[in-house]
């Protein structure tokens, strides 16, 4: 995965299978109708497989461990992290989905470092995907790991599946929220949030 200050994680998966991958994807390319044996091609099952082993990167990791140590803080403000970048595959077409998750949590005595929040996003997003689900994870497993007194997250989405093939609707979006704990109970706080990731 490619997130600044994020560790380098592939999916060790797609190594150990190379050579299956590959063969499976010539196969998929002369079924499709395409001459595997022309010069563009020639290399295309080996990168598809090298590019399985970064896209697919999530199945590699616990997304529980990429938070890390977390760290005592008496802190019970508002902290949000927003325009986290993700890029994801749709499990229904594998075709890319791609946009921005926003983060908010109450600690409530413990605290992850700020980077910790890029890199659950990236091995939540490095897998097989439905973007209702990244966003329910993230707020579960923040809820999970942290305790806070609450979460929101919002995540938005462009999704290929539908801009270039189906409704073929280019630059429509998708916008999907997770709320737990005092976000739930407080319209003030989902506001407050909404409007810091709007600034």
């Amino acid at each position: 995965m490619t997130v600044a200050g994020a560790k380098d994680y592939v999916n060790k998966q797609v190594g150990d299978n190379r050579e299956q991958i590959e063969y499976h994807m010539k196969e998929v390319l002369k079924l499709i109708g395409e001459d595997v044996e022309r010069e563009g091609l020639l290399e295309t099952p080996a990168r598809v497989t090298r590019m399985y082993e970064e896209v697919f990167a999530g199945y590699s990791v616990d997304p529980r461990d990429v938070l890390g140590v977390t760290f005592d803080e008496k802190h019970e403000e508002l902290v949000i992290v927003k325009d986290i970048v993700y890029y994801s595959q749709c499990e229904h077409h594998m075709a890319p989905f791609f946009g921005k998750a926003h983060i908010g949590y109450i600690p409530s005595g413990k605290i992850a470092g700020l980077s910790k929040l890029a890199r659950l996003v990236e091995a939540i997003t490095r897998r097989l995907q439905v973007q209702e689900r990244i966003t329910s994870q993230i707020a579960d497993i923040l809820e999970e790991v942290l305790q806070p007194h609450g979460v929101m997250v919002v995540v938005e989405g462009e999704h290929l599946c539908m801009c270039a093939r189906g409704v073929k609707k280019p630059g429509s979006k998708t916008v999907t929220s997770a709320v737990r704990g005092q976000f739930r109970q407080s319209a003030a706080l989902r506001s407050e949030f909404l409007s810091l990731i709007r600034e």
